[in-house]
């Protein structure tokens, strides 16, 4: 998974109601475009983040379903 500054990360919750989470890429620290990313989430908290099978990185520009 590879991702840029300003993409969108959107985390699945994985446990039945919890919710998903969407945040920001501020910044790469992986080689190459990969993990781990620093993430603005929506509700302004920031973490590092090691995707897992439940994220998936959306391209700057393209809206969200």
């Amino acid at each position: 998974m590879n991702g840029r500054v300003g993409d969108r990360l959107l985390v699945h919750g994985n446990i039945v109601g919890q919710a998903d989470r969407q945040g920001e890429i501020i910044e790469v620290r992986g080689r190459d475009g990969g993990p781990p990313f620093l993430v603005r989430f929506d509700d302004g908290h920031e973490t590092l983040v090691y995707p897992g099978p439940d994220a998936v990185v959306e391209p700057k520009g393209q809206l969200s379903r």
